[in-house]
């Protein structure tokens, strides 16, 4: 017999609901044992997220459980370092074509 974490009543060793506070006692499992990630936490996911939307699906990287700490830190630099790269070649761009239509206004 053990405690269940979330009530502290007796169960079975092999429970995988309490059946006093009916909260599940085990993360959901794939066929090889590992725990399986919900959808929002797959790296897929969050490759996708950052390709779109950039840092703002920073706090997808800063949430997911298996990343360690220094992953996290170094892929927030790359993320923010790029997309002030982006930044600023979208302001260079916009001021070349402003001083294009400007020569085009003067013919």
């Amino acid at each position: 017999m053990k405690k269940c974490p979330y009530c502290a009543e007796e169960i079975q060793d092999a429970a995988i609901k309490c059946k006093h506070c009916n909260e599940f006692l085990n993360t959901p499992t794939n066929q090889g044992g590992e725990t399986t990630l919900p959808w929002y936490f797959r790296t897929s996911t969050i490759v996708i997220a950052i390709a779109s939307i950039g840092p703002l699906a920073l706090p997808l990287l800063w949430w997911r459980p298996k990343t360690s700490l220094s992953w996290k830190i170094s892929l927030t630099l790359a993320v923010v370092i790029l997309s002030w790269g982006l930044y600023q070649t979208t302001l260079k761009s916009l001021e070349i074509i402003t001083d294009y239509y400007q020569l085009l206004n003067e013919l």
